[in-house]
């Protein structure tokens, strides 16, 4: 059987990536160009800036990537490309560059819903790893639970209503004064602090199996509010505990209910929160007490990268799916 090799492109938010992705599970090329410290002076990812640091990453980025995998533009099978969800003006460059190599080198170009190629990095991850299985995608921009019945076939079963998880650690850093990106700043004071606040007492898991984060953010952001006009020190580690400890709690009880609901075996957890320790510790354990096996992929295919897109695009290249023209466009709310 003729190997397939699939270039994948993600510039959805603040990295451009590129990968080469050899029969959807082996990954010859990584390639992440982060705009992290770009960011971090305004506390926060701003959209122009980061289109046009896309602008200027992406071709050596795709270059790159076609490098460290030791293959040239024309052995490649497809061109995978994110087209949404995420900024419009950041999808666009990576759209667009997608679209030109695709018609250059005359091979199939095809588009991948971010979200299911963030699952789909545990393709990579766990070679052996079969539909189908539970997914929690646990995101800046999302949080949902999906149900993967096939390579293509994604079923979200629950969604957040308001605020994704990573947007809520996002804004608690930003209120507390951590630097951007608020996550992984929150994941190391956490391990620092006691869990002894309850910002939300009656948050509890809805029959809808919907999310919603912006009453814990709120009421953290209330607290801290608070004591500072009470001229009190601010127990950060304790605070960035606490939050932590209340929104995976919440966030693993209505994903232990969707997977017991469906009787599913296995799992996966996906996007840059499952980067979180605590979540990652926390829901494996609380799954394997249902005799659930969890997968998680390592942090460097959670957060944003080109990867799974590429391992995404194969699934869909392989099934004759997704492919799309040159009238392809970004899709930001996809």
């Amino acid at each position: 059987m003729k190997d397939i090799y699939v270039l994948g492109i993600e510039s959805s938010c603040d990295e451009t990536a590129a990968a080469v992705v050899k029969n959807g599970r082996e990954c010859l090329s990584n390639v992440i160009a982060s705009q992290i410290e770009i960011h971090r002076r305004f506390g926060g990812v701003v959209p122009e800036i980061a289109g046009r640091n896309h602008l200027l990453a992406v071709m050596p980025v795709i270059d790159e990537a076609l490098t460290k995998a030791g293959i040239t533009k024309e052995q490649l099978s497809a061109v995978a490309v994110t087209y949404g969800a995420g900024l419009i003006g950041c999808l666009l460059v990576g759209v667009s560059a997608a679209k030109a190599l695709s018609y250059a080198i005359e091979k199939p170009l095809i588009k991948v819903n971010h979200i299911e190629g963030h699952i789909a990095a545990n393709f990579i991850a766990f070679p052996d790893l079969e539909p189908p299985f539970l997914s929690l995608v646990a995101s800046g921009g999302h949080t949902s639970i999906v149900a993967v019945n096939g390579y293509t076939e994604y079923v979200p079963i629950g969604a957040t209503t308001d605020d994704a998880i990573g947007e809520a650690f996002d804004k608690v850093a930003r209120i507390l004064g951590l630097p951007y990106p608020g996550g992984p700043e929150i994941d190391k004071r956490a391990k620092l602090g006691q869990a002894t606040i309850r910002f939300c007492p009656n948050l509890r898991a809805r029959s809808d199996l919907a999310y919603s984060f912006s009453g814990l953010k709120t009421a953290v952001v209330n607290y801290v509010h608070n004591l500072t006009q009470r001229g009190e020190e601010i127990p950060v580690n304790d605070i960035c505990a606490s939050f932590t400890a209340e929104a995976v709690g919440y966030l693993t009880d209505t994903f232990v209910i969707a997977a017991k609901e469906r009787g599913v075996k296995k799992a996966v957890l996906a996007g840059g929160v499952a980067a979180n320790s605590y979540l990652r510790a926390h829901l494996s354990e609380a799954l394997k007490r249902e005799g659930i096996t969890l997968c998680v992929p390592p942090p460097v295919l959670c957060t944003d990268n080109a990867a799974m897109i590429a391992a995404r695009g194969y699934y869909s290249f392989a099934e004759g799916k997704d492919v799309a023209d040159l009238t392809l466009n970004a899709v930001s709310n996809l």
